[in-house]
Order: structure tokens, then sequence, then C-alpha cells
């Protein structure tokens, strides 16, 4: 049988292509699930072959829909072949219903988009994602998050209206985004017509790109094939316009400039993708500001909420709006501060440092800890409420920020009891810089007993770790203990004079309670392996701080002796 296939290769408009049916081939997609066999004819598709972005075109034969291309045979076979998704099961997405309740999702990504029979490999068709605005070394990074998911191919393209400013709100880096629903650009769609699905949107732009199936009052259907098989999601839903389509054997793709807003894709299915018309997304908005000597540069993004994606989404955005500065240097440090915000709760701090080194660079480190940091919240199991946004402002400093922690003593006077005061001198080097002593005033607690006493010289990262002893509990930290050990984290660039007092110290849902009672302890220790509470015979106490001029790594201890009436060792 002979059938027409409709898809676009240049512009808007979909252009029809002959489809020879060659068989069908009985369960090639799963148990009960047929790939309908077919090759392509006419002067353009046997020019580029099977083309990324192809997929969800629409196959009639008469008026009768047949269903959409969606998978190819190879990479470097002759002839144009590919599968068919009957539309009967691309139905089954549409008649799903339609929540109008936002749902936060939280599969997992999948590829889910090859199937062998008979040691010939059918691969659903590519789908591809335009990254525009991303330099070479962002769009690595995001290809090695991905691999594996589908969604590691990147095709050449550009931004549409939906990533630029609304009418009014001022330039692209400081203006509010146009999410507006385009009612002109929904009459243009048809069957045939190529759409895309934003995963980010703004100054930055990430957006996978197909083909319309079907298309009625309410809703579309569209690629054959999931993009992620994510399940319900809400992703932007956009018109798209081909500029091109670059024929290759290895590797033929359309080049996509994403188009204005139509509507949400709301599921990610084994059969097709479903977008309701009209229907505005739920995205969460990112706003970083870069300072420097020059001034300061503000990208303003929504990312997806998908707990698979949303971390690499943010990681990916933060690590671009780092490399794209002239005062980026391989020599620049950067400080991030700022915070992320969960609705029913106060906004969770980041307070982060990062400075070249010989195993990564500063952008790409601090990237990465922030992507930690946003990853313990967000993709938390007890996570209930909404992320409403992230707001990063980050400094960069065109110089290496290392500090070393070399010394330390007390050179106080040796007639010191509780209550006292002991001076503690650390001597610390920057990079490539002298040695100098800073002197810090310690008051010891009145409280303390003759006898003997540690004292902790340090870093942050050696604090936090004596804060924050290791746990026997084997159950995830909920969501509240997360939130009070981000809050309690401590900066990096000063350095910490602690005491190590010989007193039970316990660790309940993040919060640290020094020097309890006897009693109490003792209450808390048959709930060590059932909750998230950790009891310690040493109690940390931070006692006095001072600057460190850069990112301090070390530690020290120092040990005193108080007896009655004075006394220091």
């Amino acid at each position: 049988m002979i059938a027409t296939a409709w898809t676009v290769f240049t512009g808007t408009k979909p252009e029809p292509m002959a489809v020879e049916i060659l068989g069908v081939l009985r369960g090639a997609r799963g148990p009960g699930h047929d790939m309908i066999l077919v090759q392509l004819h006419g002067a353009k598709p046997e020019y580029t072959g099977v083309v990324a972005g192809m997929s969800g075109s629409p196959v009639y034969i008469g008026n009768r829909l047949l269903g959409s291309l969606s998978y190819r045979i190879g990479q470097f076979s002759k002839d144009p072949l590919a599968g068919i998704t009957p539309i009967e099961q691309m139905l089954e997405v549409r008649d799903l219903p339609i929540d109008s309740n936002e749902t936060v999702t939280r599969a997992k990504a999948t590829s889910g988009s090859a199937v062998s029979t008979d040691g010939m490999n059918f691969q659903a068709m590519e789908t591809p994602l335009v990254m525009s605005g991303f330099r070479p070394e962002a769009i690595r990074l995001w290809q090695e998050k991905m691999a594996g998911t589908g969604l590691e191919m990147v095709a050449a393209g550009g931004m549409g209206g939906s990533s630029q400013p609304a009418a009014g709100s001022g330039d692209q880096t400081g203006g509010k985004l146009n999410t507006e629903i385009s009612a002109a650009a929904l009459a243009t769609v048809v069957p045939g017509s190529a759409v895309s699905a934003q995963l980010v949107r703004g100054d930055l732009e990430i957006a996978a790109t197909c083909t319309v199936t079907y298309i009625d009052p309410k809703q579309l259907l569209a690629c054959g094939h999931p993009i992620l098989q994510a399940g319900p999601g809400s992703l932007p839903m956009t018109t798209a316009e081909v500029v091109a389509t670059l024929a290759s054997p290895l590797n033929a793709f359309k080049i996509i400039n994403t188009g204005d807003p139509i509507g949400t894709f709301t599921e990610d299915r084994d059969s097709a993708i479903r977008g309701v018309l009209g229907k505005k997304a739920r995205m969460i908005p990112v706003h970083i500001t870069v300072k420097g000597d020059e001034g300061e540069r503000k990208l303003n993004l929504e990312v997806l909420d998908l707990s698979s994606l949303t971390p690499q989404a943010v990681l990916v955005g933060l690590y671009e709006s780092l490399l794209e500065s002239n005062q980026s240097t391989a020599e620049t440090s950067y400080h991030l501060t700022g915070s992320i915000d969960l609705e029913d709760y106060p906004p969770s701090p980041l307070d982060l440092w990062a400075s070249p080194a010989d195993a990564m660079a500063a952008p790409l480190q601090l990237a990465l800890l922030t992507g930690v940091r946003f990853s313990q919240l967000y993709s938390n199991g007890a996570r209930l409420s909404a992320v409403r946004g992230i707001n990063l402002q980050v400094n960069a400093i065109p110089r290496r920020m290392q500090v070393e922690l070399e010394t330390a003593r007390v050179v106080s006077s040796d007639i010191v009891h509780a209550g006292g005061t002991v001076v503690v001198e650390a001597t610390i080097r920057p990079w490539q810089q002298p040695a100098h002593n800073v002197r810090i005033p310690v008051v010891l607690p009145a409280r303390l007993g003759t006898g003997n006493l540690r004292l902790l010289i340090s870093d942050a990262g050696t604090l936090d770790r004596a804060l924050d002893q290791p746990r026997m509990s084997t159950q995830p930290a909920d969501l509240d203990t997360v939130l009070a050990q981000a809050r309690r984290q401590h900066a990096g660039d000063r350095i910490y004079v602690s005491l190590l007092v010989p007193e039970t110290q316990a660790d309940v849902a993040g919060r640290t309670l020094p020097s309890l009672p006897l009693s109490v302890a003792n209450a808390l220790e048959p709930l060590r392996t059932a909750q998230d509470v950790n009891l310690n015979g040493e109690s940390a106490e931070v006692e006095s701080d001072a600057p460190a001029g850069g990112i301090l790594n070390g530690f020290q201890i120092l040990n005193l002796h108080i007896e009655r009436g004075g006394g220091l060792d």
C-alpha cells in the first residue's frame, strides 16, 4: 500500500512525502505493540534519509490516519526505512484524563527508545535538543549528565518568542519572560507541524523538537515515542520553525528555531507525548547575578520541574553563566551566595566557594557544589512543597583564593581559668603569598571544670563534620533535617576556633545539641538506630572566628589543661 506522510523540511509548512507500506512487525515494540515498517519515497526523504525531529510525522492512507513515523533502522542504511507507531496506541495517551491540579512528578529519566528484533536495531528517531546560548563546555557537561536518557544529542538551533522578554518589561536580562499563550501561533499548528518542548527558557534555552501527529480543539499528540517516558509533567509547548534539514548518513537532523507558546506538554508516555492547548506550564524561576570588576551581569531562566532533570538543568545553567564572562580566566575564584526558596519554609541559604585546582576548574567546581546542595533539597523524598525559585549571586575574584592553615598555638598568659580568655595565633599562607599570623581571642565558658580540654582550629568543612558526625541510622535524612543542616553550614573564608568539650553532643533532625546532661543522653540512646539521632561523646562548640582572606584549608588541635584557680599547658 502507498500512504502519505507530512513533515516540515523548511519553514513551518508541512510537506507531503510518499510512504510505501512494507509490512507489520508483530510485537516489535513490545507484547501487543506492533510496528508498521515503511520506506520513504521522494526527492527530499531519499536525499536526507530518516531525520531526527521527523518523529511524530503523521501518515495517512487516504483520509485515514495510520500513525506516526517514529522509529529508524540503523544509521548508515542506504534505504530510508522507518517504523510507524499505530495511531490506536497513540490515542490511549490522548484519552488519559487531563488533570487540572499541578503535581510534582518524580519520574526517573529513561531512554526507552531502542527495540531489538532479529538482530536489527530499531531505534526511536532522535529528538534533536536545541541548546541555545550555551558554550561547548556546558554542552559537553549536559551530555555527560544525560548519557543514556535520549537527550544527549544536541542539534543546532536558536531561541524563539517564548524566551524573549514580554512587551514593556525591559531588556532580556532583566525583564519578565513572555509566557503568554499565542492564539495566532496556535492557529498555525496542524498535523505535520514541528513543535518544541522547553526544558529551560529565558536567557538560555534547552528545547526538544518533534512533529505533531494528531490535534483536536483541546490537545495534540506528537513524537510517537517517549522523550523520557517520564509520565505526567509540565513542559512549555511552543511552535517551531525548521530553518534547514541537514542530510547526513550518520546524523541527519532538523535545525530548529523555537517559536511562541501554545500550551503545555502534560504526558510523556511510551506511544506519544500529549500537549494541552492553551495551558500554561509550571516552571521554576532561576535568577543568577555574576559580579566582577567590570560590573554585573544578570541571567533570568525558568527550568522544568522534573526530579530526574531539574538538578542537571540548574547545574548546566549556572555553569554557562560563569563561562560567558570576559572576567573568567584560569585563575578566577568564585564566591556564591543566595537561597533556594521552598513553599511553606524559610529560604535555604547558600554560601559556597570555588578556587582553581589541578583536578577541576573553578566554574565547574562551583556548579557541581551548587548542584549537590540543590539536589539534597529538590530530590528529597519527604519534600511535598514546590520550589518557588532559586536566587544566586556570584562574585568573580580575579585570583586564586586558597589559604592553608600551617600552624596554630596558644600565645596568651599561662594563668587561665574557666571564664577567662585564651589567645590563639594561627599561621596561614595564602596562595603564592607570604605566610602571616592571625590572633583570635577565645573566651572559655565559665562552667568548665578542671581537667583536659581540646581546642580545634579549623576550616569550615572540618568544623561542619565535627558538628555532624556519621549516623548509625540507614534512613535518608528528611527535608527538615536537610534544611537545618543547610542553615548551620559555616562560611569557607573564616578561621574557626571551637572547644571540644568532653560532654555528650546530640544531632537531632539536623540540629546540634551540645553538652547534654547524662539523663537526656540516656533518653536519646534508644532512638539512635530508629530515628535521625546521633550521639557523640565530645561536644564541638564554636567560640570564636576570624577572617582568613580566602578559602581556608586545614586544621590543628591544641591541648589545654585547666586548673583550679588558673593554669594552662
